[in-house]
């Protein structure tokens, strides 16, 4: 997935990992994002995935059990048991040289699950789960730490059979007791949104043996998710946190051991931070793991805005960029390299779901409690503009959480959408039945549309917010309606100030402010603001960790769901989706709750595009055709060493 460029790919070498930086990052956040958005980690795909069986099983006691090297929910595994390397994949490319990127802003603990403080960039490179996906499959995991699993019909509970070869960065293996203790630890020591989910799945785990360990699961647990919550956790040494004392909720620069292809080499907080690709990495020669972690060193480069970011990879400060800022991509790379062709710029398929990136109301606040209040709110923003004046011309509409699938809810509700929706129509806004999906609002190629201002002016007028002699909105209790937009990245300045402009023709007391990357994330995290920009990616088989972003029982706890959404009628629409026993079913679910939401107005879609921008110093080569989940830069490209020389002899790279 594509994360903008103050984010990086968390999870290292994965598309499937469970928890993005707070438990795992699903590789590349898939920002459709067009100004540097650098936001909060997200759940990932083993999390949201959902997934389960398929392979034939043997029998045992009176259970029929499967034992698979993989899991898949709704269809067959596209690798079978003895495959050689990942289709997508160079299997012969070669080992070295170095990688830099950059991230924005600052960082103070190098502890990637932390409560408090700002994690390094991919400070959870150096941990593997026991299960992995893919960047060519949607919903199948493989066996990673684990060389297979086994489980009931009923999937009740699953045993992880862990490889012997396994074995920490410091040479110590991989045991159960070490995936018991990361359990543990998640489920004590982790955000409170994960403990619940992590609750509500697991009811016991066993240790079996030295390499088996078996989790039983709640009876009510989502059988699509059990298996893939607790087989992509990150597992971590359990002798490493006893002999610190190290938590996993609090800030610290030390780095805890894990067994993945990469450790932390060396940082200077808030200028830049090493991986180092680890020699004696146990999984070098499984066929999930050929072709990949092929560099050297990975190195991430801090800077303080995306302007002197793009100026430092100019200079060769830093070797692979992926652009997100339409005005870069259009006008400022015509520096000398990329005349002379040491610099590459290309565009490479993306075909992912955009990740509904939007500005989102705080619903906790009283003043967004109306939904013709949201709808005016909506209508202010210009996409068309925006994106003719400031974007080149390089973006389309985001409409729904779905966006670039075939889940995106379209016209008037199907039959199978309308007896999901009946029976919820009174908690959702009128129309939910008759009425074509809600989409965005269209303006014209001004900043400010006079169409859509009339409109939103009378929806304000409906809602009891009348302008006053000053004008300024008020409601009868005599309260102005004040809006404010926070944000950390001075490239959205020119998005979000035309955006103001219009909020305040329309009689609304607007205001604009930028903060840090630390106020911001403070903030987001206590739901002290009123619109900020967020995203929402969504999966292809999405499942339980849609109550993250969504759920009543996740509005005051989850840092996943901003807008604060709490609605029965979305809560029994997710736990369709979560109860969807087929391909069918959870195609109409997820539909039905595409509409509901999307009715509920308490977002303003931004963009999105399907494709990645990217530049980079001319000695770094991908496979011919990239997988559709996952440009994969830091996993599966490699190095060439000859026109690395070639640059260096030049003297365009030290």
């Amino acid at each position: 997935m594509k994360p903008p460029d103050g984010s990086i790919k968390l999870k290292y070498g994965s598309i499937r990992g469970f928890l993005m930086s707070k438990l795992s990052y699903k590789a590349n956040a898939r920002t459709k994002i067009d100004e540097n958005l650098v936001f909060l980690p997200i759940i990932s795909s083993l999390f949201t995935l959902s997934l389960v069986i398929l392979l034939a099983g043997v029998a045992w006691a009176d259970e029929k059990i499967t034992k698979s090297h993989g899991f898949n929910f709704f269809g067959e595994l596209s690798y079978q048991e003895n495959f050689a390397h990942l289709k997508y994949v160079n299997k012969d490319a070669p080992k070295g040289g170095d990688i830099s990127i950059w991230s924005m802003g600052t960082f103070d603990s190098m502890n990637p699950y932390t409560r408090k403080g700002r994690s390094g960039a991919l400070a959870s490179a150096p941990f593997e789960s026991l299960l992995d996906g893919t960047a060519d499959e949607v919903g199948s995991l493989y066996g990673l730490l684990a060389k297979s699993i086994e489980y009931p019909e009923d999937q009740s509970w699953v045993i992880f059979n862990i490889r012997e070869e396994a074995h920490f960065s410091d040479g110590t293996p991989v045991t159960a007791d070490d995936v018991k203790y990361t359990f543990q630890l998640f489920l004590e020591q982790g955000l409170a949104s994960y403990k619940a989910i992590l609750e509500q799945t697991v009811k016991d785990t066993q240790v079996l043996g030295p390499k088996k360990i078996k989790y039983f699961f709640n009876p009510d647990a989502s059988k699509r998710d059990a298996i893939p919550i607790v087989g992509g956790l990150p597992v971590m040494s359990k002798a490493w946190f006893e002999a610190t004392g190290a938590r996993l909720d609090e800030s610290r620069m030390e780095v805890a051991i894990g067994s993945g292809p990469y450790v932390m080499e060396e940082f200077e907080v808030n200028k830049r931070i090493t991986y180092k690709r680890n020699e004696n990495y146990w999984g070098i020669d499984l066929p999930l793991m050929k072709g990949r972690s092929n560099f050297d060193t990975i190195t991430v480069e801090y800077f303080a805005d995306s302007s002197a970011a793009l100026e430092g990879f100019k200079s060769g400060e830093y070797t692979m960029r992926i652009e997100n800022v339409s005005k870069n991509w259009a006008t400022a790379y015509d520096f000398p390299a990329l005349d002379e062709g040491k610099v590459i710029k290309k565009t490479l398929p993306d075909g992912g779901i955009a990740t509904g990136q939007a500005f989102v109301m705080n619903l906790r606040k009283s003043k967004f409690s109306d939904p013709k209040v949201r709808e005016a709110i909506g209508l202010l923003y210009n996409f068309e503009w925006s994106n003719e004046s400031l974007f080149f011309g390089q973006y389309a509409r985001v409409n729904s959480f779905w966006e670039n699938s075939e889940l995106a809810a379209e016209g008037k509700p199907s039959e199978g959408e309308l007896a999901l929706l009946t029976p919820l129509a009174g908690d959702l806004p009128a129309g939910i039945l008759d009425d074509e999906v809600v989409t965005a609002s269209v303006s014209g190629l001004r900043a400010l549309d006079r169409k859509n201002l009339r409109a939103a002016s009378k929806l304000l007028d409906d809602a009891g917010w009348l302008v006053g002699d000053d004008g300024l909105r008020r409601n009868s209790n005599g309260d102005v309606f004040s809006l404010e937009i926070i944000e950390r990245s001075p490239a959205f300045d020119r998005v979000i100030l035309p955006y103001i402009d219009n909020l305040r023709a329309a009689g609304i007391d607007a205001k604009y402010e930028r903060i840090d990357s630390a106020q911001f994330t403070d903030r987001k995290r206590n739901y002290n603001f009123d619109m900020l920009t967020t995203q929402h990616p969504m999966s292809l088989e999405p499942s339980s960790s849609l109550k993250q972003y969504f759920g009543s029982e996740s509005s005051d706890v989850s840092v996943f769901n901003s807008a604060g959404v709490s609605n029965p009628a979305i809560d029994a629409l997710i736990d369709h989706v979560v109860n969807a026993e087929n391909k069918a079913e959870l195609k109409t679910s997820v539909k039905a709750l595409d509409r509901a939401l999307r009715s509920l107005r308490f977002w303003v879609p931004q963009w999105y595009n399907n494709t990645y921008r990217v530049a980079y110093w001319d000695m770094y080569e991908h496979p011919d055709e990239i997988p559709p989940f996952d440009l994969g830069y830091l996993d599966f490209w490699w190095f060439n060493s000859d026109k690395a020389e070639v640059l260096k002899s030049s003297g365009a790279l030290r």
